[in-house]
């Protein structure tokens, strides 16, 4: 949250950025009871100054203040340190990737070219990964110099290996890429990916994709990501049940089909809401 006191941008002061810190909160909350305190109490009418007792709150009052600034900047230097030391790594690992210096491994999409990369960060990035490189458990043999992902296209490898090198689906902007990469995390055990794929889902969940990505979510073992699309389909029955694709959607998925029709009854038989 950026505070509209102590932010670098408290000059764009508008919704909703109308907050402010904690620190910022708890030393306005300081310095309104001081002088509402003040207001109540009468000042002394023969020595006219403030009495001791209000100079011990006005200093007090000051000092957290000033404790509070000095925490709002430590947490400015911690969080921008942060960003330097993520934009530092990222980075740094992208052109290592993208320039392909040093690359060990060329990884083979089931359609188009290979891609090169490094089994280091393979191996760090998926434990599934590691284990088939080290020719671990099941696998027979380690990968070698290659390794063959057929269920992805050259441009879906592509945008898994940006993630897995940047931490960032920028570069992923269809849905059928999300899809495709929400699977691959739960396949290959990336759970920060399978995350990321799911919240950009979630956002864009709507009645005319609902059935793809209740499929997807299904798919990949996503509960979350099944539950808000399970809502938008109860939300928008007429629409999504009548339409062309829940007819393909029924062949493919009888199991969600019924999960679809107790979720319809039980909305139905629920109280209707009083206005």
């Amino acid at each position: 949250m950026d505070c509209c006191v102590c932010s670098p941008m408290a000059s764009m002061y508008r919704l909703p950025r109308n907050a402010i810190c904690a620190a910022c909160y708890e030393g306005a909350k300081a310095i309104i009871a001081f002088f509402n305190d003040e207001d109540d109490e009468h000042a002394d009418a023969d020595q006219g100054s403030v009495k001791p007792s209000r100079l011990t709150k006005l200093n007090s009052t000051i000092k957290g203040l000033r404790d509070a600034w000095e925490e709002v900047k430590q947490m400015r230097c911690r969080e921008e340190e942060t960003k330097q030391r993520a934009s530092f790594l990222q980075e740094g690992f992208a052109a290592a990737w993208k320039d392909g210096i040093h690359t060990d491994i060329a990884i083979r999409p089931g359609t188009g070219p290979p891609i090169q990369a490094h089994k280091a960060i393979l191996a760090t990035r998926s434990e599934v990964f590691r284990h088939i490189l080290a020719g671990d458990d099941d696998c027979k043999a380690p990968a070698g110099d290659s390794l063959s992902l057929p269920e992805l296209t050259h441009d879906e490898l592509s945008h898994l290996l940006a993630f897995l090198y940047t931490g960032s689906l920028a570069t992923c902007t269809e849905e059928r890429h999300l899809h495709a990469l929400l699977v691959a995390g739960d396949k290959y055990d990336v759970p920060f990916l399978r995350r990321a794929c799911e919240a950009r889902l979630a956002a864009g969940v709507e009645a005319g994709n609902v059935l793809r990505t209740l499929e997807v979510a299904e798919l990949s073992s996503s509960a979350a990501l099944k539950e808000r699309a399970m809502g938008t389909v109860v939300e928008h029955a007429e629409e999504v049940v009548f339409s062309p694709e829940y007819e393909e959607f029924a062949v493919r998925n009888a199991a969600l089909c019924v999960q679809i029709t107790r979720a319809l009854l039980a909305n139905k038989s629920l109280p209707a809401k009083t206005p």
